[in-house]
């Protein structure tokens, strides 16, 4: 009888059959050809591309510097968490490092700054500031945290903070020695501490702490900010560092060593300051503060010197440059103005139909819509060609970029949705979005380049011009086959019109109807039935027909529509993505419900479909017009402001960097500012309600 010997390792800890041992053997053998090639492939990958960073130097300084920045935030990070965890087990180390981190602070901004005597180049003399102020305000922590006795915390808080107080204001160097404005440093201690008061009231503290605080920040201020550096002496160094540091002395002094509970909750508490503090920091430091900054500016003159309190704001609104409304009545008599008038009676029409069959002149699905819009769209396209001027300029961006995104985006989806290659069509449309602003202003800059006619155009847009000027104008054969192949399609487009009218009535008929228009006009054109042909041509006066460019960049107003284009065409791909997805997320019972019903494909869309989308369109709308009003790149690249074209942005940067008019540059930022804030502001409100 054959026995079968087991081992130890060969038993489960259950008793059973052995479990499977993973080694990376093993894995490795269980893997496929495939993965094994795709490993193999990502393994070289990696190689090569860290044998490409150390030799070159840009990729090997831009891989130590990101390297650097996610070491120093995780460190960061980690380190607060594990300094807190000291709050209960080891308070007084705790209060030595934290005093000592405020300290280091300190130096780092003093001495950083070459504020200091004894700060310069070279690591050494740079390290001397920090390590100085992180020991001082250490030992002035450890300090307090070993006595809880009322009288001694107060000796220690205002004695230590007095004395580093003197020795920061005694190795302040002559060129930073300020020469105190007592009305200044009144006003603004004064301001800060009621600041500080009102903060501690509303944190349901006791008010004097944040007065305190509040008031040693004024005095910095008042002594700093609102003196002249340079005219002052150690003596006034020493009064201006002094005052402050006897105040948070005052404030420490009335503090206590926390008891358990409290350093609990200080230990919890600490989790939300480590997580959001970083942020909210940051939005302080690049958001909050220069729009502070930025607004006070806005109220000086050119130089910052002589306050001037609205008068930049109101150049902004007086000048001929920023609006202007001479020229309004031309609108009446703008293209697209009667053709939007023309659009609109055609809606009217079509409202009074559908009032008398189903009640409602105009609703979400009902044929009205479409010519309403449009209509409306180009009625304000020809107001805008009329009044002139940047404000002008940004609104009309606004109207047409966000209305012709959306809808694009939205039309793309709808058609795309579940259709054979609709993941290759999507990233095609959406590929511009990978482009930025200024590549894509460069490319279309080639689009639409102009050339003298003697020679080859090199903009796509004006070959096809050009070159369609020649075929209207020409009689050969390429002419004949355009005029035939024309001739046909408005033919089946008028069958299609008829069997519309005939089946669904004329709520079918309209786009059939407005196709008839544009190839009807286009065809009469093109034979010369009606002006002698289209393209780009011009007759001598000999008799002579040469080309014609289009100079779409330079040609006022409608050089601002093409520009629109490549905002256009990069957005439309945004709004594509968002909307597919929402339209993806509508649930099919509902439309199944719908079609059982008896509604058709249209109506899908538009009674079930839509309203589903309705908030997603909101956000694709509002994101669009924060983005478009802040609009910069594409100006700058294509016109800088020039042949009418210029926008806020753009404006915004020429006068405070170019014209170093900072006054009005600053009323010019503001200005975007309030004209983002209230879509920000209803962003926001829709997120909390949805929440």
């Amino acid at each position: 009888m054959e026995t079968l010997e087991r081992t130890d390792s060969d038993e489960s800890p259950l008793g059973g059959q052995a479990l499977p041992q993973p080694d990376g053997e093993g894995r490795l053998a269980s893997l496929s050809t495939k993965d094994k090639v795709r490993i193999g492939l990502g393994f070289v990958a990696a190689l090569g591309f860290i044998y490409w960073a150390f030799v070159e130097p840009k990729i090997r300084t831009t891989a130590i510097t990101v390297l650097i920045a996610v070491a120093a935030s995780a460190g960061l990070w980690i380190g607060a968490n594990l300094l807190f965890d000291m709050v209960k087990p080891r308070w007084l180390t705790f209060s030595t490092i934290v005093f000592g981190v405020v300290g280091a602070i300190v130096g780092i901004t003093l001495h950083g700054n070459l504020i200091t005597i004894g700060s310069g180049t070279g690591f050494l003399t740079w390290v001397v500031g920090p390590l100085a102020g992180a020991a001082a305000f250490g030992v002035l922590g450890a300090l307090l945290a070993r006595t809880d006795d009322p009288s001694r915390r107060r000796v220690i808080a205002i004695g230590g903070s007095a004395a580093i107080g003197v020795v920061i204001g005694l190795v302040i160097r002559d060129a930073y020695q300020p020469g105190l404005d007592p009305v200044a440093i009144a006003v603004y201690t004064i301001v800060f501490a009621a600041l500080g008061a009102g903060w501690s009231q509303l944190r349901h503290h006791h008010p004097l702490g944040g007065a305190l605080i509040g008031g040693a920040v004024g005095w910095v201020v008042g002594a700093w900010g609102g003196a002249t550096l340079g005219d002052g002496s150690p003596v006034t160094s020493v009064v201006a560092t002094l005052i402050p540091a006897l105040l948070i002395g005052i404030r420490l002094g009335m503090s206590t060593n926390p008891d358990l509970p409290r350093r609990s909750r200080i230990e919890n508490g600490s989790r939300a300051i480590i997580f959001l503090g970083p942020a909210l920091l940051f939005i302080l430091i690049m958001l909050v503060i220069p729009a502070i900054r930025t607004a006070y500016l806005s109220l000086y003159d050119r130089d910052s010197v002589e306050f001037v309190g609205l008068e930049n704001y109101g150049d902004i609104f007086t000048s001929k440059n920023s609006l202007d409304l001479d020229n309004w009545t031309n609108m009446f008599t703008s293209i697209p103005f009667l053709m939007g008038v023309g659009i609109l009676a055609i809606a009217v029409v079509i409202g009074v139909v559908m009032k008398r069959r189903t009640g409602r002149a105009v609703e979400i699905g009902n044929p009205t819509v479409a010519p309403l819009v449009f209509g409306l769209l180009l009625v304000a396209f020809g107001a805008f060609t009329a009044m002139r001027g940047t404000l002008i300029n940004n609104l009309w961006w606004v109207v047409v970029v966000t209305f012709a995104s959306t809808a694009l985006g939205l039309a793309i989806a709808v058609l795309a949705d579940q259709r054979g290659g609709e993941r290759a069509a999507k990233s095609v449309i959406f590929m511009p979005m990978a482009i930025s602003l200024v590549g894509a202003s460069i490319i279309w800059r080639f689009v639409y380049t102009a050339r003298d006619t003697s020679t080859e155009q090199t903009g796509v847009l004006n070959a096809l011009w050009i070159g369609l000027g020649r075929l209207s104008t020409g009689s050969g054969l390429p002419t004949l086959l355009v005029t035939i192949f024309t001739g046909l399609v408005l033919i089946g487009l008028f069958m299609v019109l008829a069997r519309m009218l005939v089946r669904y009535g004329p709520a079918r008929a309209v786009v059939p109807g407005i196709a008839i228009l544009l190839v009807g006009w286009f065809f009469v054109r093109f034979t010369g039935l009606v002006g002698g042909g289209i393209g780009g041509f011009q007759t001598l006066p000999d008799g002579q027909t040469v080309g014609q460019a289009v100079f779409f960049v330079q040609e006022t107003p409608y050089n601002n529509f093409w520009l629109m284009v490549v905002m256009i065409w990069i957005q439309t791909g945004f709004s594509m993505v968002i909307l597919s997805a929402a339209i993806k997320a509508v649930p099919t019972e509902l439309i199944e419900a719908a079609k059982i019903d008896g509604a058709t494909s249209s109506q899908v869309f538009w009674r079930v479909t839509l309203p589903q989308i309705a908030t997603t369109i909101g956000v694709v709308v509002t994101t669009l017009i924060v983005g478009v009003m802040k609009v910069y790149d594409i100006v700058k690249v294509m016109t800088n402001g020039q042949f009418g074209s210029q926008v806020l942005a753009n404006q915004m940067f020429q006068e405070a960097f170019g014209f170093t008019n900072k006054g009005l540059g600053a009323a010019l930022a503001i200005l975007i500012f309030l004209a983002v804030l209230p879509i920000m502001i209803y962003n926001i409100r829709r997120m909390q309600r949805e929440n």
